[in-house]
């Protein structure tokens, strides 16, 4: 028995093909059919051969979605037919990040989709530890933000996002989107920066308390203006460039907290003194720990939800215009999901 795949064998050689399905699961295997899958950013980063985690040739996919088709003989809690949202890493347990809360940056982590398969395919394997169950009302398009919202959600927690503070997030394009509900739903007042108005206005439906293109407008002077020159108490740097995270240090607050999301290696300008005058706490993130959990009951209940996020649902087998889209049209994707029959 063959089951359809997409798999990049190289830079922008990605292919769709025959594949044999999964093997029976056995222990605590599950196997799920695949419903949906998201395209990420770090997706078109592999697709590009510029993903330097990724090892090819490699079945992309860390944000799906399935339903449970087969079942190991030790899995308790899930039966066939269950819905669920697959957490796409697997760690050790035992190393010092897993022992300090940390399993995201596990010294053994693997990611599917990254370091080993992941979604792109219509029936996967997985530990019955990432099969997260998700309530069979809930469409698998919306379902499939799970995983995205978890990422928004260990932002927040690093940078201590809770009710009272101001937050600003510096880029309003998917993960910028996804980190303003989730901060909104966490109780923070929230600002949110772009380049772009259509970005800004679709911000400001999803919730923004201010939006600044700054491109027109002085940051600083508007935050300042909006905090009585206070400044932000978290400042997530959503726009990732080595100019957005220097300008963190300004942008913050006394005792304020500093999130950067980017993952270049080319340095930026950090001075010490503000660092050291403002008490400032600068908090990497990296995918997500302990996140599924509360955010599939943010989603069950409506907290978190897409309303416009999902812009482009696309066939499998037609990836590769879903990749040509997020390349040559960037403006007009926020969430490209691909889709079974």
């Amino acid at each position: 028995m063959t089951m359809l795949v997409a798999k990049v064998y190289g830079k922008e050689d990605l292919r769709v093909e025959e594949a044999p399905k999964p093997t029976k699961a056995v222990g605590q295997e599950v196997t799920i059919r695949v419903k949906a899958v998201g395209i990420c950013g770090s997706d078109n980063h592999i697709y590009h051969g510029a993903n330097p985690f990724a090892t090819l040739p490699r079945i992309m996919g860390h944000e799906y979605v399935g339903e449970v088709s087969d079942l190991g003989e030790l899995v308790t809690g899930l039966a066939i037919g269950d819905h669920v949202v697959v957490e796409p890493i697997t760690y050790c347990g035992k190393c010092y990040a897993c022992r300090q809360g940390m399993p995201n940056v596990c010294t053994e982590l693997k990611v599917n989709g990254v370091h080993v398969d992941g979604g792109m395919q219509e029936y996967a394997k997985i530990s019955s530890q990432q099969a997260h169950k998700i309530a069979s009302d809930i469409p698998w398009t919306t379902a499939v933000l799970a995983e995205p919202y978890t990422i928004s959600g260990n932002a927040s927690m690093r940078g201590k996002v809770e009710l009272g503070k101001t937050v600003l997030i510096q880029g309003a394009g998917t993960v910028g989107q996804l980190l303003l509900r989730m901060c909104k739903a966490k109780g923070a007042t929230v600002m949110i920066t772009d380049v772009l108005d259509s970005r800004l206005e679709f911000a400001r439906k999803n919730g923004a308390d201010e939006v600044v293109n700054v491109t027109k407008e002085d940051l600083l002077e508007r935050l300042n203006t909006w905090t009585n020159g206070e400044k932000a108490n978290v400042v997530i740097d959503a726009a990732c460039t080595p100019k957005t995270f220097a300008a963190c240090l300004d942008y913050a607050s006394v005792a304020g907290v500093i999130v950067p999301l980017g993952m270049t290696e080319e340095p930026s300008a950090i001075p010490q003194k503000p660092i050291m005058q403002k008490q400032l706490t600068i908090c990497g993130t990296r995918l997500q720990g302990y996140q599924f959990e509360p955010v599939i009951k943010g989603i069950e209940s409506g907290l978190l939800v897409d309303d416009g996020i999902v812009t482009q649902e696309i066939p499998i087998r037609e990836i590769q215009s879903a990749f040509d889209l997020i390349n040559n049209d960037p403006d007009q994707v926020r969430k490209v999901v691909l889709t079974f029959d």
